[in-house]
């Protein structure tokens, strides 16, 4: 092959990443045009509920998730993933609109359950989506990238959406929760109407002869096949990380206002830890070249023990610099996870294997808030902030053995196309 074919070939593929993830990233802006995400903790607590009654909405959201998780992937695999993005963000949007119409904790507990239902469906498919679409046009080498804009689009939005949704708050809950259902409805739309259906089948369909041989028929078969102990770790790792990051940036709202801070304060905070937290993660593809995720998932844990270390100290502004510092880092982690996990797996039960995998994460994302929720109703925001910084120190212990031993994660059963051309 000549250097010009090569310069060609690398062109064509970068072209046919760019035609999938364009409206990807229309998706991921209009997705996550959720106004009421930096401040609803303040709107639950203006209805009247603890600190330990928002933590058990938060947990039991995860919870239900979690348990979904299963059932939502294998449809998403036999029925499709777009369909099964629609349907959750659809019943997104109706939990929204239900919640800014009630008080009763009842209600919003029945609320909570059935938005983890969506969450559920939309978790591993809108990956195992993009990454299919990869697969089919030859381009998966650019997933990272492609991830990382995504993610950056999204939380940038999130940011943008959660200023505005402090001041609009001003006026009325009902136009920040009625716009953000709007939004995700105007998601659905984009789907539907610019990303093409894939089911875990028509995955299978484009293997060649020789890894058909190795098609799994159940995705318990299949994971059991890809689960070595190092990738158990990761996942078990990654979920740790994530149980401490979500709670963490939710329970900020809290501890800043405990801490002496109004709503419109709050909001622009969490706005800026998103927009930190969307920036960070264009560094992911050179993290991921020149470091590794093997040294970047320690990094991480350790930061975010800093973090909530100096959250611990009562002082406004030390939490709101310690947030912004240091809240973008494990964006980086979560994002090479991804891909690791992404490659690990094979393409007829992708969104079946990634759900299993949020499955572990939402139930340690759920007990996270439990626990972090009652440990500052029983201590305060501050120190219970401070003493939670001993899930992230557990975490990185528990991955020490996998970064001395060099013990191997993914397993190599299916290359991506753009690797088995070259």
């Amino acid at each position: 092959m000549t250097t010009t074919e090569a310069l060609d070939g690398s062109a064509a593929v970068d072209d046919a990443a760019r035609s999938v993830a364009r409206p990807f990233y229309v998706y991921a802006v209009l997705a996550n045009s959720l106004f009421q995400r930096g401040v609803f903790v303040l709107f639950l607590q203006q209805r009247g509920f603890s600190a330990g009654q928002v933590a058990l909405l938060q947990t039991l959201i995860y919870l239900v998730s979690g348990l979904a998780e299963l059932p939502t992937g294998i449809i998403a695999d036999r029925i499709g993933r777009r369909a099964s993005i629609v349907i959750g963000q659809v019943l997104i949007a109706g939990c929204l609109l239900g919640q800014v119409s009630s008080s009763n904790y009842w209600v919003f507990l029945t609320l909570f359950m059935l938005q983890g239902v969506g969450m559920a469906c939309v978790s591993g498919s809108d990956t195992a989506l993009l990454y299919d679409l990869l697969v089919r046009r030859g381009a998966t080498a650019g997933y990272i990238k492609i991830k990382s804009r995504f993610t950056m689009l999204g939380t940038v939005t999130s940011g943008v959406a959660i200023v505005l949704g402090g001041q609009l708050q001003r006026f009325s809950w009902g136009i920040v929760y009625l716009g953000s259902a709007s939004c995700l409805v105007l998601a659905v739309v984009v789907l539907m109407s610019r990303v093409p259906e894939i089911r875990g089948a028509d995955a299978v369909d484009e293997q060649d002869g020789a890894e058909k041989e190795h098609i799994d028929a159940t995705a318990w078969r299949a994971m059991l096949r890809v689960a070595t102990p190092a990738l158990v770790t990761l996942v078990v790792v990654s979920g740790l990380m994530h149980a401490t990051l979500t709670p963490y940036i939710i329970f900020t709202q809290k501890t800043l206002s405990d801490q002496g801070a109004g709503t419109a304060l709050v909001s622009v905070v969490i706005s800026a830890g998103f927009f930190v937290g969307g920036l960070v993660p264009l560094l992911s593809d050179r993290a991921n070249r020149r470091i590794g995720y093997r040294i970047v998932i320690p990094v991480s844990l350790v930061t975010l023990a800093v973090a909530l270390g100096l959250s611990g100290l009562g002082l406004v502004w030390v939490t709101i610099a310690a947030f912004l510092v240091l809240v973008g880092i494990p964006e980086i982690t979560a994002v090479l996870v991804d891909n690791v996990l992404n490659e690990a797996v094979p393409s007829r039960h992708r969104a079946s294997l990634l759900s299993m995998i949020a499955f572990v994460e939402s139930v340690l994302i759920g007990t996270g808030y439990l626990v972090l929720g009652t440990l500052m109703d029983g201590f305060g925001s501050s120190v219970g902030m401070a003493a939670y910084a001993a899930v992230p120190l557990l975490a990185c212990l528990l991955w020490l053995p996998v970064l001395f031993r060099g013990a191997r994660v993914t397993t190599g059963i299916e290359k991506p196309a753009d690797q088995k051309a070259s």
